[in-house]
C-alpha cells in the first residue's frame, strides 16, 4: 500500500505545472535562533490546485501536521492552506495565502492563523 501511495505521489509530481487537480505537498518548516533548534512544523497534505481563467489559480491542502517543539515530545495537529496568485503583468504575479495550525487538535478556541501576500517578479 506504501508503494501505491508514493508511486502516486511521485506521478502527481512530476506532472506538468500547469495541470489543474490533485497533489500530496510535504512540507517541513524549522526554527532556530543561533545554532539552537527552537522547533518544526512537517505538513503531510493533500490538496486541489486549478486555474482561475487564464491569468489566475488557486490551491486548498490539508493534513496532518507533526509539531516537534525542543525539549518536549512531538504532536501530531492539523494543518492547512489556501491561496491565490494572479499575474498582473506577462513577469508579474501577486498572491496571498491563509494558513492555520491547530492547537491540541481543537479547531475552536485555539486555531492559530497565518496570512501571506506577497509579489513575485520574473526576469
Amino acid at each position: 500500500m506504501k508503494s501505491l501511495f508514493f508511486a502516486a505521489a511521485a506521478s502527481i509530481l512530476a506532472a506538468p505545472a500547469a495541470l489543474a487537480g490533485p497533489y500530496v505537498n510535504a512540507e517541513t518548516n524549522v526554527g532556530y535562533t543561533g545554532n539552537d533548534f527552537n522547533g518544526s512544523v512537517t505538513d503531510l497534505h493533500i490538496g486541489y490546485e486549478n486555474s482561475l481563467g487564464e491569468s489566475a489559480g488557486y490551491y486548498v491542502q490539508a493534513g496532518p501536521a507533526i509539531v516537534a517543539v525542543d525539549g518536549e515530545e512531538n504532536e501530531t495537529e492539523i494543518s492547512g492552506k489556501a491561496g491565490i496568485g494572479i499575474d498582473v503583468t506577462d513577469r508579474t504575479n501577486v498572491y496571498g495565502e491563509v494558513s492555520f495550525l491547530t492547537a491540541d487538535q481543537d479547531i475552536s478556541d485555539n486555531l492559530g492563523l497565518g496570512v501571506k501576500a506577497g509579489v513575485k517578479y520574473s526576469f
